[in-house]
């Protein structure tokens, strides 16, 4: 008859074992718990956050759709038969679809010469930077943090001066000046993140600092130049205060335009401008979705290691 002998110290680490064991469980448990608090506190706080974003658009909608007399009734009409009146009088009654086109246009033709002038002095400052470089990119952060209110005058007295005034190409020169200091330190960020070999590669290929530009680096850039373009257009698209001052009736855009109706005493006009102020927010989120991608990879891929 055999007897089997268990060691003491066998018995004390199994024994030690099982409170480690238990002690990790509950560890991981507890930790489990925090982060799915954690996870329903800040979805709440988003949510609240996205409902207080949205409750201006959404009250602005209702008012455009409501039948008139509803749409002024305290407290709010919640039941009623949706109508369309003030987007058929906006469209049909004034020139919101003629000033619609020509905001499109500025915007346009801003992100256009943003990206032609800003990408090449992006690269510059990025490859071939010097000592002046930096001096010329703290000039450029100062400039655009001094308010509009000192910057709009000088413009509004050089295109009187140059006869230019109230026209798109005054407005589109404002515009690209005024954003390029944030267009130049989005590109910069980009174009550091791309290897100085491919352009050295390409110059021993034979092709000159343009040529590696132009062919190499620019294919490369798509998603900064996409972002830089996105966010010159929605300023650009947004603007009230540089179109206001250069504009008076053959430049108008849409801000300046919905400014420009009365409203603040003809409670008739409200549900005209409440639907100007929806179409005017539907191009916005359009090119937000289509741009989401774009601008998530950029910001993260550029933006913030620049």
């Amino acid at each position: 008859m055999t007897t089997t002998l268990e060691s003491p110290t066998t018995n004390m680490s199994a024994g030690q074992s099982a409170p480690r064991t238990a002690e990790r469980e509950r560890t991981r448990r507890a930790k489990k718990n925090r982060d799915r608090n954690l996870s329903v506190t800040l979805g709440l706080v988003l949510t609240f956050v996205v409902v207080m974003s949205l409750s201006p658009f959404v009250w602005a909608f209702l008012t455009a759709v409501k039948p008139f007399q509803a749409a002024f009734t305290n407290p709010p009409t919640w039941v009623f038969e949706p109508q369309f009146d003030a987007f058929v009088e906006l469209w049909r009654g004034t020139q919101f679809a003629s000033v619609l086109g020509n905001t499109f246009l500025v915007a346009v033709l801003t992100v256009i010469v943003a990206l032609c002038v800003g990408a090449p002095a992006a690269y510059a400052f990025a490859r071939y930077a010097g000592v002046i470089g930096p001096i010329l990119l703290i000039l450029a952060v100062v400039l655009r943090t001094i308010p509009r209110f000192a910057i709009v005058l000088p413009f509004y007295e050089a295109s009187q001066m140059l006869g230019i005034y109230d026209t798109n190409f005054a407005l589109v020169a404002a515009l690209v000046a005024v954003n390029m200091p944030f267009t130049l330190l989005l590109l910069i960020g980009f174009f550091r993140d791309i290897p100085k070999e491919l352009d050295e590669a390409a110059m021993i290929d034979g092709c000159s600092h343009f040529g590696a530009f132009r062919r190499v680096i620019i294919p490369l850039m798509g998603p900064g130049l996409v972002t830089a373009g996105v966010f010159t257009l929605l300023v650009a698209f947004q603007e009230y205060l540089v179109a206001l001052t250069l504009t008076q009736n053959s430049a108008v855009t849409i801000p300046v335009f919905i400014a420009a109706q009365k409203g603040a005493d003809d409670v008739s006009t409200y549900q005209t401008l409440a639907a100007a102020s929806i179409l005017l927010v539907i191009p916005v989120v359009f090119i937000a979705i289509f741009a989401r991608k774009y601008l998530v990879a950029g910001l993260g891929g550029g933006a913030v290691k620049g």
